[in-house]
């Protein structure tokens, strides 16, 4: 699995924490940055995540700032992007169950980053139902 992953400067030392992680889980990552702890707009950050995700050069996508809200407007702005916001383990195995999500946004000032690695775990595990998910997918495409 290849997944995009982006933070701005409110997320930047969690990214590289979450980075560390699934690369010792095997997974390979593609980091947009940023690359440091200065002051960075999170828009430049989520619209090449997305769209990487978007076109499938990635298969799915974490963002992170302080408190993933500006992460998730952003990308959610790119054709094909579900991005959801998730502050918990069950949330984030519902956004793939039920949405599809492809891109998961965490708030660093405001999960700790025990639960965040377990919130991205739920994330990776869990897998997309379709049946009356599916129908509800396809009216938000629309």
């Amino acid at each position: 699995m290849k997944i995009a992953v982006g933070a701005d400067h409110g997320g930047f030392q969690a990214k590289q924490a979450v980075i560390e992680h699934l690369q010792s889980k095997g997974v390979d990552v593609v980091d947009f940055g940023t690359d440091s702890e200065e002051s960075c707009d999170y828009p430049d950050i989520a619209q090449p995540v997305a769209q990487a995700v978007s076109r499938g050069e990635c298969e799915r996508g974490i963002l992170i700032c302080g408190t993933g809200i500006g992460m998730s407007i952003a990308a959610n702005k790119v054709q094909g992007i579900r991005a959801a916001l998730c502050g918990d383990t069950f949330s984030a195995r519902m956004a793939r169950e039920h949405n599809d999500a492809n891109i998961l946004c965490l708030g660093a000032r405001v999960t700790g980053l025990g639960l965040m690695l377990d919130i991205i775990d739920a994330y990776l595990q869990g897998s997309f139902l379709g049946g009356r998910h599916k129908t509800r997918i396809e009216k938000i495409e629309a």
